[in-house]
């Protein structure tokens, strides 16, 4: 079992941690042409101050997701190694995590792909979190 673990924990970390590095970047260089793309709304048709205000929070919403990338790549020996950076990571992607089932819950199913992100993460998070257990025990 760990033979196929700490691979498949790795695998997962690091697409996902790449993953929000580059779409954080992106969205905050390319919202108008990610926005729409993501969000099935072209920015057009959204009122002239409604616009600047959605741009400018999704803007600052991907920039805390490029944040966190650049956090957990930076970490990544610390967040494998060390009780509270696992925590904090684990916690933080938890924490999307939830964001994502409290929408399906609140507002339906998302398109297939934020599902298939949805079930990327759930499955990265309990692999990371079985992997590093004991290398973070108290």
């Amino acid at each position: 079992m760990k033979r196929f673990l700490r691979p498949a924990s790795l695998f997962f970390f690091y697409a996902y941690v790449l993953t929000v590095t580059v779409a954080g970047a992106e969205g905050i260089f390319g919202a108008r042409l990610d926005f729409p793309l993501l969000m099935h709304q072209q920015v057009g048709q959204l009122a002239a101050g409604g616009a600047h205000n959605v741009l400018s929070q999704y803007r600052f919403l991907r920039g805390l997701e490029l944040g966190f990338g650049i956090f957990a790549l930076r970490y990544a020996k610390e967040i494998y190694s060390q009780r509270a950076m696992n925590h904090l990571f684990l916690i933080t992607m938890g924490l999307g995590i939830l964001g994502r089932i409290a929408g399906i819950v609140i507002d339906g199913f998302p398109s297939p792909l934020m599902q298939s992100f949805l079930y990327f993460e759930a499955v990265g998070i309990v692999l990371i979190f079985l992997e590093t257990r004991a290398a973070t025990a108290p």
